[in-house]
């Protein structure tokens, strides 16, 4: 039976158990994969922590890639032999996966099972943050906490695809030079000065039009503070604990603000949002205008050390899992 990596019980980096599961027969609408790489992200410590609940035991992961081997009834538009990637898939941290047809999209030549696996969860996060939660336009302002990370470097570059001045937080100095490298405008060491304060001068007091905020609890307030007059906070993770509740009348004293909290699922409702948005970053991603950092590649059996390694924030660019 093929290797997963499974949560029994709820808790840290241990709780993690490399097993052997049992892989049925696709049913109608599936695609059996035998996975290449996944992908390994935030939202799966949630899960393993239990702060996103799901039943126990289950297989964790939400991303990868690999090689169609089988197909379901009523599936026409994969065959056998097709190289594939998904995201938001539970239960892809596995050397072979059941796997939605509707869910999953063929990967072009020139682009490594490896750079699909890593770039469909936050890849699509990425672009539906820069093209539809908050739409980024020539000479907006925008603040990207976590610059350096996996989905930082993403937005980073494709933010400044589309004319907007970056300006980036980070916690060291080589994550700054990847910063800049991906084109951040402006770097800022959160662990060294107040980012905030920082933002505002470099917007002349006005600061940003919007911050995409990964980190949560250690961040908001000073990403609410960065905001110019209706400027958006987009808080699309908690890497740093849950946000409290904010009082509405904050908003308002800070200049009639919005604040929204997206999530993937609802930016790829449709067969054809996920087309257009897993096509035009596999396009940038071939033409070479997008770069996939892969910034840690582990066996399968090792997903305990890339959870610490994630967690601890020793980290840069996108960590995944060979089968």
């Amino acid at each position: 039976m093929p290797s997963a990596v499974q949560v029994r019980t709820t808790g840290g980096p241990e709780v993690l158990e490399v097993t052997e599961v049992e892989v049925g027969s696709p049913g109608a609408g599936e695609l059996l994969v035998d996975v290449a790489a996944a992908g390994v992200n935030y939202i799966d410590t949630y899960q393993r922590q239990g702060i996103y609940p799901i039943d126990l035991p289950f297989v964790l992961g939400l991303e990868g890639a690999g090689t169609v081997a089988e197909v379901g009834d009523g599936v026409t538009a994969f065959a056998p032999g097709d190289r594939v990637a998904w995201q938001g898939s539970l239960g892809s941290y596995a050397a072979r996966k059941l796997v939605p047809a509707a869910g999953a999209v063929k990967v072009p030549a020139g682009v490594s099972d490896e750079v699909a696996a890593a770039t469909m969860l936050q890849g699509i996060t990425a672009h539906y943050l820069v093209r539809s939660t908050y739409e980024v336009k020539p000479g907006d302002d925008v603040l990207v906490h976590a610059a350096a990370g996996g989905v930082g470097l993403l937005l980073v570059q494709l933010a400044k695809a589309r004319g907007a001045r970056v300006i980036g937080t980070v916690s060291t100095e080589e994550k700054a030079e990847l910063a800049r490298g991906a084109g951040a405008d402006h770097v800022i060491r959160y662990d060294r000065e107040d980012f905030a304060k920082v933002t505002r001068e470099l917007t002349d007091g006005e600061g940003v039009h919007v911050v995409y905020d990964g980190v949560g609890k250690d961040t908001v307030d000073g990403s609410l503070a960065s905001l110019r007059i209706r400027g958006m906070l987009a808080l699309f993770g908690a890497a740093s604990g849950p946000v409290p509740p904010i009082d509405p009348q904050r908003l308002n004293s800070g200049g009639s603000l919005f604040l929204t909290r997206p999530t993937s699922g609802h930016y790829v409702r449709t067969r054809e949002e996920l087309d257009w948005r897993a096509d035009e970053l596999f396009a940038a991603v071939t033409d070479g205008s997008l770069d996939i950092r892969i910034g840690g590649r582990y066996p399968l059996a090792d997903a305990r050390k890339a959870h610490e390694d994630l967690q601890g924030r020793r980290t840069t660019g996108k960590l995944i899992l060979i089968p």
